[in-house]
């Protein structure tokens, strides 16, 4: 029902009117396996056909440019037959209209984003908020129907824009209230208040001594671990202990948890460790003489990254006083940085398939869903396999970061537009009640196209599927 003058594209940027026809302005995408391996690439039958039949396991038809099956009451753009292994499956692939969207990001880094439950922003507009944060990430949920379409207008352009951007893998400025401004882009480096992360920690400060105790065993007398989680200090840790370290009269300004482990030793910030000091030696009590305090003791302080470190000896006040770093434990440190992972950006797609639109794959929709729960059906997105969450209905999430440029796109409701595959058996295809009547060769699909159009485009599978 929308209106589109000829020549022009329509507000959603995917149907434009050609010639008074309405066609789909990105041709369908398949993913070929020939391409990935380097071999000679076929011309989907249109000329110098070498006789092969097209098909089976070398070719995966996706939903990018299949168009929808809205208003639903017909069968899904396009449903494949192929052949895998000998057995014949159906492969039901359509655009997906999702109001019940939204996206969740892993952000690798220690530094703080801002508090739990704090609103995301993208353009001034609340489009998410921060979760939990993970071992060495900090996490964000965006996106979801409260606002797309249970705000205001501008709060649902906005989560609209910033999903679809974010979803097809571009760079994306959000911006954390009372927090950080970060720039988010699936698969690269996050950008913290201009400050490129390179590496997510090795652990926290306790796990940090666990693993590199004995080699500071015999060099320095004491190491303190700094962390926002658990702080560690090797003299009092379990770690220590077995190795026989001597006390050394640290007194630590933080809540003890278990030997050698403190809590809340700093706010949450962007210095060391993800707290917000600049200065380790803030978070340290007088020294005690009687439990072991000396003049001349030496104290090594580093973060979870070894991105900050400092090396420092007691004065005969027993204060710390910087001195350089000894090149017998700068390996140590350089060992922390090397056991770190890069910091990168994880963006996952996550949405319920409900309502019509399994009325696309079959006549009797809950059989749909019982055999996806089943594991009778695989759901995949732009042919990347997803994981579908136990429980009712088909909820699921897939990592954008392997799928084909602009898979997803949008319509003006707003809501996301994802290109959704479901694969099947043909003997359970059938059980189900799927349009058996509608089913297609591969060969046939790539020869005459669909009800938008014929234009075909072949990529190269860049992850499983």
């Amino acid at each position: 029902m929308c209106y589109i003058a000829e020549g022009k594209i329509g507000a959603c940027d995917r149907y434009g009117n050609v010639g008074g026809r309405i066609l789909r302005c990105d041709p369908l995408t398949v993913l070929d396996r020939t391409i990935a391996e380097g071999g000679e690439i076929r011309p989907f039958l249109k000329a110098d056909w070498d006789g092969r039949i097209v098909g089976g396991e070398d070719m995966f038809v996706t939903a990018i440019g299949s168009g929808t099956t809205y208003p639903d009451y017909k069968p899904a753009p396009f449903i494949v037959s192929r052949e895998v292994e000998g057995a014949d499956f159906v492969t039901v692939v359509t655009e997906a209209i999702f109001s019940y969207c939204g996206a969740k990001v892993k952000i690798d880094t220690d530094r703080h984003l801002g508090h739990e439950s704090a609103a995301v922003r993208y353009q001034g507009e609340a489009v998410g908020h921060m979760m939990t944060a993970e071992y060495g990430s900090q996490m964000m949920s965006l996106g979801g129907v409260a606002h797309l379409t249970g705000a205001s207008k501008p709060e649902g352009r906005a989560t609209c824009e910033a999903l679809l951007r974010l979803l097809n893998r571009e760079a994306v400025e959000l911006v954390v209230d009372d927090g950080a401004t970060v720039i988010v882009q699936s698969g690269a480096a996050p950008i913290v208040d201009g400050h490129r992360e390179e590496r997510m920690r090795v652990g926290c400060g306790s796990a940090t001594i666990g693993m590199f105790a004995s080699q500071w065993r015999g060099l320095v007398d004491e190491v303190v671990v700094v962390d926002d989680h658990i702080t560690g200090v090797v003299s009092e840790h379990q770690a220590g202990k077995v190795l026989g370290w001597e006390d050394t009269g640290i007194r630590i300004r933080g809540r003890r948890s278990t030997p050698g482990r403190y809590f809340q030793v700093a706010q949450p910030g962007l210095g060391w460790g993800g707290t917000d000091i600049t200065d380790p030696l803030t978070i340290l009590a007088p020294f005690e003489t009687r439990k072991g305090a000396r003049p001349g003791l030496t104290l090594l302080m580093v973060s979870t990254t070894g991105e900050q470190y400092g090396y420092y000896m007691l004065d005969e006040a027993l204060v710390p006083q910087p001195a350089p770093l000894p090149e017998a434990l700068r390996p140590s440190v350089e060992l922390i940085a090397e056991n770190c992972e890069p910091a990168l950006c994880t963006v996952m797609f996550m949405g319920g398939a409900g309502g019509s639109l399994r009325s696309g794959v079959t006549k009797n929709p809950v059989r749909l869903t019982r055999s996806v729960q089943g594991q009778r059906t695989r759901v995949s997105v732009a042919g990347i396999p997803a994981y579908v969450w136990p429980g009712g209905g088909i909820t699921i999430m897939a990592d954008v970061k392997d799928m084909p440029e602009n898979a997803f796109g949008y319509v003006p409701t707003p809501a996301i537009v994802a290109p959704l595959e479901f694969t099947v058996s043909r003997a359970e295809y059938r059980a189900l009640g799927g349009h058996d009547e509608a089913v297609r060769s591969v060969a046939d699909v790539l020869e005459s196209g669909g009800e938008y159009g014929a234009d075909v485009r072949a990529v190269a599978p860049k992850g499983p599927r």
